[in-house]
């Protein structure tokens, strides 16, 4: 479960965080105010820019964290600016990179409990992990990037995958 988790949350965590020094450049080249893109949504009744990073990261280290038996680290929602969201960023891959590979030996097969809609759910690892978290950290990270993307910043394909 170790590779096949925390490699691929760790690559997409830095690939969030490329797309954010992206729509910085962006705001310092068009003058456009950081809070304003940081609030921007694609529907009204969606989450704005930095609430998907921060649920991006909130699905990243609660699933490293259950899948290793870990505590799920709690982080405040304070972000307001790109140089915090980046730091948040930042703790998650360390936090993530810190996990001992072992810790995840049968987490397959463990049973994992969790919240969703306010209700516990309880699951395998792998039924955890491919059912609910990296479908949910995708989401949120999709989400990041059409909102920048919507928003004037020049993204593509390459940028979201990371490549070159």
């Amino acid at each position: 479960m170790y590779a096949q988790t925390v490699p691929f949350l760790v690559h997409n965590l830095k690939v969030i965080s490329s797309l954010l020094k992206k729509a910085e450049a962006h705001c310092e080249a068009k003058k456009i105010d950081m809070g304003v893109m940081l609030g921007l949504r694609l529907a009204p009744d969606m989450f704005d820019l930095k609430r998907q990073v921060q649920l991006s990261t909130d699905f990243a280290k609660g699933a490293g964290a259950r899948l290793s038996g870990t505590p799920v680290p709690s982080y405040p929602d304070e972000e307001t600016t790109f140089e915090q969201l980046q730091a948040r960023l930042t703790k998650t891959i360390d936090f993530l990179n810190g996990l001992p590979k072992a810790a995840f030996d049968g987490a397959d097969s463990r049973n994992v409990t969790f919240r969703a809609g306010g209700q516990d759910r309880t699951m395998s690892g792998l039924d955890y992990f491919f059912g609910a978290a990296q479908p949910n950290f995708y989401f949120h990270m999709t989400t990041t990037y059409n909102i920048l993307r919507h928003s004037g910043v020049e993204l593509g394909k390459g940028d979201f995958l990371m490549r070159g």
